[in-house]
């Protein structure tokens, strides 16, 4: 009697991950044949205490993610639904993709483990582009795209899931992007996190951001946060959101989400009312501006605890960044304020495995310690980069450091290591 095929994938993905040796799993093989298909390998090598619960279940997620790959459903006949973008969505939804972009003149795509891939290679006519878009849009919503040349909304597929998006005017025409959010709000260990970071949500006052490119994660890792709170205090939680991705219910927290442009004018105006509106906890899809950023400031160092995410590369020039959008009349002012009131900051980067089978996070973890305060009300944030490089035993992390435990473990290649580090030449040998 042969192993079922599923069993040989599971075997194999077992021995990639270095998670069993040849010769136990060989021992473990043997025994399902003499016992018979009703046992099961994962079972069995749990109960020789050769895996865990969570290293099986690691394995089958990426076994799932394999097999959906390799049979992969044929396109939906979309250009006859009812309704197209909604045919067209729900098909990037079964091959998991992150992102759906419908471009003028261009062929459609999506993007599968961080690379674009053609749904078609023919191009879409402009014509029909927008006669898509508009499909989905509201009245107010095509009234934005004309006024301002495009528009930030979300998006709902019925029974499916929902969509941030944005639709915009370029050369060619209407082009319009949707990615996917989950029905749930994720956790640390759904996002491949560490579970260290959830001390960062134990804070009642102060400052902690989630940084990095776009297309990171920071909006997960937000959200997760939020969950986290969400699940263990008795708080209430304001967010704003440009526009709402995951949806909070109310758990142990009271949490109201309010979205830019529907429910509020801009961050400024929405924070500057959170203020009077009793929160613990303030979370701000992103820092964009001196008037947010700096009412950011006022609120976590009034007693709030303020998370937010930036568009900065790692914790130096994140905190950069805080400082000079102020005039040089306030600096003094400014960095006393955020080395008092900062309390961490989380710059991450999804890498891509380098057995194509996803991406994996790494990440710089700033715990603002004495030190670091001291280094920033005398200006001298260049110099924390020696911190994060001594600070491992209170948490701290360089962005390089992950990098390298990772390609260290072949969870990554040197060369992807090379392409997001800030100093590519420690992987060059």
């Amino acid at each position: 009697m042969s192993l079922a095929e599923d069993d040989v994938l599971f075997g194999r993905l077992a021995l990639h991950y270095k998670l069993v040796t040849q010769e136990q799993l060989t021992d473990a093989a043997a025994q399902q044949v003499r016992e018979g298909a009703a046992r099961r390998l994962p079972d069995l090598l749990i109960e020789r205490g050769i895996l865990t619960a969570r290293h099986v279940q690691q394995i089958l997620t990426v076994q799932q993610e394999y097999v959906a790959k390799r049979s992969a459903p044929q396109p939906l006949a979309w250009r006859s639904a009812e309704r197209r973008l909604d045919a067209l969505l729900e098909y990037a939804m079964e091959r998991h993709a992150s992102d759906v972009h419908v471009h003028s003149a261009a062929a459609l795509k999506m993007r599968i483990n961080g690379r674009l891939q053609e749904i078609e290679t023919e191009p879409l006519e402009p014509a029909l582009a927008t006669a898509i878009i508009h499909e989905i849009l509201t009245p107010e919503q095509q009234a934005a795209v004309e006024k301002h040349g495009q528009v930030d909304f979300s998006y709902t597929l019925p029974g499916r899931g929902r969509f941030r998006s944005n639709a915009y005017r370029q050369q060619r025409g209407l082009d319009a992007v949707f990615r996917a959010i989950p029905p749930e709000p994720p956790t640390l260990e759904s996002l491949g996190l560490p579970e260290s970071l959830a001390r960062f949500a134990n804070f009642h006052q102060g400052m902690v951001l989630i940084t990095g490119p776009a297309g990171c994660g920071k909006s997960s890792t937000l959200a997760a946060m939020i969950n986290i709170i969400n699940k263990s205090r008795h708080d209430h939680i304001i967010t704003v959101e440009d526009p709402i991705e995951h949806i909070h219910r109310s758990q142990g927290c009271v949490v109201n989400q309010r979205q830019v442009g529907r429910h509020t004018g801009t961050f400024a105006r929405a924070l500057r009312a959170a203020l009077r509106e009793d929160p613990d906890i303030i979370a701000l899809g992103e820092l964009r501006d001196l008037e947010t950023i700096s009412l950011a400031l006022t609120a976590a160092e009034t007693g709030h605890l303020v998370l937010a995410t930036l568009h900065t590369s790692n914790s130096i020039r994140t905190i950069n960044r805080i400082l000079g959008v102020f005039p040089p009349s306030q600096q003094e002012q400014i960095k006393t304020m955020v080395s008092e009131s900062l309390r961490a900051v989380i710059s991450q980067r999804l890498v891509p495995r380098a057995d194509e089978t996803g991406r994996v996070a790494a990440l710089e973890i700033l715990v603002c310690n004495k030190a670091v305060g001291n280094l920033i009300r005398d200006n001298k944030t260049f110099q924390i980069r020696s911190v994060l490089q001594t600070g491992v035993g209170q948490g701290m992390c360089l962005l390089d450091a992950s990098l390298a435990d990772l390609v260290k473990n072949k969870v990554i290649t040197r060369e992807e290591a090379m392409r997001q580090a800030d100093d590519p030449t420690k992987f060059a040998a």
